[in-house]
């Protein structure tokens, strides 16, 4: 059975001979039919699509070849229907051990919303759906433009996977349109913003809670937790007690990436989390959580407490509306205050906990002190270069002796 693989070479990162969504030049190998003989060859295409089609056009010819037949004989694909792809598809993402969150994003993609369109539509078999279909399906989606762009990222992936192995010819959903996703610029909280939303958990009055009398407290030695490490909510409500060490320093394991995250706390901090008072239900094993239901659950209940002090500390913009906070702005006020105060961005990168530093540097370059003050030099520097040219082209001009 043949295969396609890409050969990375640079500028390509990608070291997974199962990465499709590169340029890099496409390879099939393998055995020919059942006994056939074993090549390694180049597809002569950077396409992974186009590999896919050289690759059965190859198996096509030696199934001739073998049956004397010279005719071409087209490989047709095995025909499944669209809810056994899904099935299928769901138990694979399963077993590559990605995320519990992430999961429950693919089934609601595809188990509620795309198996029940594909009904309303009468679409059985994968097959049958075209770009234009998928392109019906996707007005139908309601959610914001980076919501959007995400869910057909994961759409092309469900029909690549389809193509990998064999239910289709070609993957109809790579070319449906660009969805562009340029959000507003990273914002954070400024110093006195920040003490306004620290000022405001003295006045915090929680709602819903069997045992309140902590709570405030405990919201606010999260919010400070979250401002001084950088970590992202999850991970912060989730802390263990075993992660802060005697040195006031932390280290864990992102729940999002897997990613290794250390960094130093300021010793009062450190105390504050140390002698933090006991919630509704006390867990000695963490700071925040219980260690009851899902993390999710207990993550969407600090997320309404933080919109509920928000509105209390009523931060405004310039023009007077109210500013749009998230608890995630506290881990952008982290990584933007070590930015201005001239940590390299290789360095924050690592304290954030991200795969690559291209992450780091598309949502905080604006804030790249080393690199505002070389701009600013820069253009200083042309100041002056334009400042002497027009000193130069005010000299006089020497005067004509006329000559009898």
């Amino acid at each position: 059975m043949l295969s396609v693989y890409s050969r990375h070479y640079p500028p390509c990162t990608s070291d997974d001979l199962n990465y499709k969504r590169c340029r890099c030049p496409k390879w099939i190998n393998g055995v020919l039919g059942a006994d056939g003989p074993f090549i390694r060859r180049s597809a002569k295409t950077r396409s992974w699509e186009k590999a896919e089609e050289f690759k059965r056009e190859l198996e096509a010819e030696y199934g001739v070849k073998q049956n004397g037949d010279r005719e071409s004989v087209a490989v047709t694909p095995e025909k499944i229907s669209v809810k056994d792809a899904v099935t299928r598809f769901l138990n694979s993402k399963r077993n590559e051990n990605l995320a519990e969150s992430t999961v429950e994003k693919l089934k609601t993609i595809f188990e509620k919303q795309f198996l029940s369109w594909v009904t309303a539509s009468r679409l059985n078999h994968l097959e049958d759906i075209r770009t234009a279909d998928l392109e019906a399906f996707r007005d139908t989606w309601e959610d914001g433009p980076l919501a959007k762009k995400k869910k057909q990222e994961r759409l092309v992936g469900f029909f690549y996977y389809g193509l990998r192995l064999g239910w289709i010819k070609s993957n109809p959903a790579v070319s449906l349109g660009r969805i562009r996703a340029d959000g507003p610029p990273t914002d954070y909280f400024p110093k006195h913003e920040f003490n306004q939303i620290i000022d405001a958990t003295y006045i915090y009055q929680p709602k819903g809670w069997v045992e309140c009398r902590n709570q405030a407290t405990r919201l606010r030695i999260l919010i400070l937790l979250m401002r001084w490490s950088g970590l992202a909510i999850r991970d912060a409500v989730t802390l263990e007690r075993r992660r802060l060490n005697e040195k006031d320093e932390l280290f864990l394991y992102r729940a999002k990436t897997g990613n290794p995250v250390y960094v130093p706390l300021p010793s009062e901090l450190a105390e504050l989390l140390r002698t933090i008072p006991p919630g509704p239900c006390p867990n000695p094993r963490y700071f925040f959580w219980s260690g009851n239901g899902s993390a999710k659950s207990v993550v969407g209940n600090w997320q309404r407490s933080f919109r509920r002090l928000v509105k209390i500390a009523n931060l405004q913009r310039e023009d007077g509306t109210a500013k749009r906070c998230h608890p995630h702005m506290l881990r952008d006020t982290f990584a933007v205050e070590m930015l201005l105060a001239g940590v390299p961005l290789e360095q924050v990168s690592i304290l954030l906990g991200h795969k690559s530093v291209k992450i780091t540097e598309k949502h905080y370059a604006p804030w790249v002190k080393a690199r505002q003050e070389l701009l600013a030099a820069n253009v200083r520097k042309a100041w002056t270069v334009l400042q002497s040219g027009a000193k130069k082209s005010r000299r006089k001009q020497p005067q004509r002796v006329k000559t009898a």
